[in-house]
């Protein structure tokens, strides 16, 4: 059993805050960083000048690769 002054807080020592961004439960996925190149970023298929890839499973599978290379 702790005494009661162990049980209380030392002011004196500053207590860093919370940040909500530090409690995100899911990390951001590389590919949301990724500019549009005119290509699939995965398998080189052409499109247009605002998508990054050509369907989900592309960029599933960039997700899966980049996760592995950490």
């Amino acid at each position: 059993m702790e005494t009661i002054q162990e049980s209380v807080p030392d002011k004196s020592v500053p207590v860093e805050p919370i940040v909500a961004s530090s409690m995100s439960a899911t990390p951001v996925p590389a590919r949301l960083s990724l500019p549009p190149k005119g290509a699939c970023w995965y398998c080189e298929k052409p499109l247009d000048s605002v998508r990054r890839f050509c369907g989900k499973s592309c960029a599933d599978s960039f997700d899966e690769e980049a996760e592995y290379n950490r």
